[in-house]
């Protein structure tokens, strides 16, 4: 690590773990990964085998019991060992729908899916966004209709599930019911929890430009069975039993963005203390230093912003970090960005050479500026809720 982090003090033995597990799997082996469009299944077993799938998940429910906090340091750590978003994606998924279950599901549904998740027997995806809905999360057509008493069929469609060629179940957002014009339309979402592996599920993967190792996919629902035990909550609370899970997301993503922040912010500076030319160390030129310098400014107050947003959900609790967790997605995201954006500026042409694995971190952090949330949908929260301002959308 030739730059100095103050955070990376905290959760030191849990990085140190990480990291001694991340070793086995250099870029090399991410690379491989990600140009033959295949899942990373070595690492995920040995992911779990090393127990890091149960952080999250109760003692009860054969879990470790620990923070956000401790998952952030987690996957901060794969970004930054090369692993980039591919790695991340890979073991955060099933992450994504633990907040939700563990605060609202039934204790059979907990007993089911928790152990199962922290085991890494079982792997849950995440059907929220459709292709006409978007951000505008009230707008989705997925329906469940009431076939008979208790027992629903789910029709529609999701894109952008990432791992559903891998899934097992998913956690999915649908409508049960339509408010009025005059209601709120936050109502009537209700999330059910379902096989994926079904007849009456269709899953089709989208081209993309990276992160292919893990796939992502639309998932087409056919009079598709559930039932009342299926329902994660209370019925047409989905939307408010969804924050949970999206507030700690935005943390996570984070974190993954700070890791890869971190990884080109290294690269950069290394190769600029090797570099020579016209008889000097590229890094002697303020041109390639001082955007360096500024890019650990932002980074070391992405993850002061970050780490105190873990630290408040995990005391007052998932619906009260909104400002926190949207500012870490946002301040991170931005920063990680313009880390692997100065270090292509830095290898010059040599950041087209794959070898180097720039480019991929390079695209990769692209990806986090847009998803889970964009952050112009950021800035529009930060306006609104904590600067007075009218709602512009």
């Amino acid at each position: 690590m030739s730059a100095r982090f103050p955070h990376l003090q905290t959760n030191a033995d849990l990085r140190d773990a990480v990291r001694a597990l991340c070793a086995k799997f250099p870029p090399e082996y991410w690379e491989q990964r990600d140009g033959a469009h295949e899942f990373p299944e070595e690492f995920f077993r040995a992911f779990a085998d090393a127990g890091f799938m149960g952080v999250l998940v109760p003692e009860e429910y054969g879990g470790d019991g620990g923070q956000l906090a401790d998952m952030c340091a987690i996957l901060e750590e794969i970004a930054y060992s090369g692993a980039a978003m591919n790695g991340c994606s890979t073991v955060h998924i099933p992450m994504l729908s633990l907040a939700a279950i563990s605060a609202f599901g039934t204790e059979a549904q907990k007993r089911e899916v928790l152990p199962a998740i922290a085991g890494g027997q079982q792997y849950v995806t995440f059907g929220v966004t459709e292709p006409d809905a978007g951000t505008q999360t009230t707008k989705i057509r997925t329906s469940a209709r009431e076939a008979s008493s208790g027992q629903y069929l789910i029709n529609g469609g999701k894109v952008w599930n990432s791992g559903a060629l891998r899934g097992d179940k998913i956690m999915v957002l649908t409508r049960t019911s339509t408010p009025g014009r005059e209601e709120n339309q936050s109502l009537g979402l209700t999330l059910f929890l379902t096989d994926l592996r079904a007849d009456t599920i269709k899953i089709q993967p989208i081209s993309k430009i990276a992160r292919n190792a893990v796939a992502s996919a639309e998932v087409f629902f056919e009079d598709h069975p559930v039932s009342e035990d299926d329902i994660v909550g209370e019925k047409g609370r989905g939307f408010y039993h969804l924050l949970h899970s999206l507030n700690s997301e935005r943390l996570m993503l984070a974190s993954e963005s700070l890791g890869m922040g971190r990884w080109a912010l290294d690269a950069a500076t290394t190769y600029a203390k090797e570099r020579v030319v016209f008889d000097r160390q590229i890094g002697k030129n303020q041109a390639v230093a001082h955007p360096l310098a500024d890019s650990f400014l932002k980074l070391v107050s992405a993850a002061n912003v970050l780490y105190d947003g873990a630290a408040q959900y995990a005391e007052k609790g998932a619906g009260e970090v909104g400002t926190m967790a949207n500012a870490a997605k946002y301040l991170a995201s931005e920063a990680a960005f313009e880390c692997a954006d100065r270090a292509m500026q830095t290898f010059g042409g040599y950041s087209f050479a794959r070898e180097y694995h720039i480019g991929r971190f390079f695209l990769e952090s692209r990806l986090m500026r847009i998803a889970p949330v964009n952050n112009q949908m950021v800035l529009n929260y930060i306006a609104e809720r904590e600067l007075g301002l009218p709602r512009s959308y």
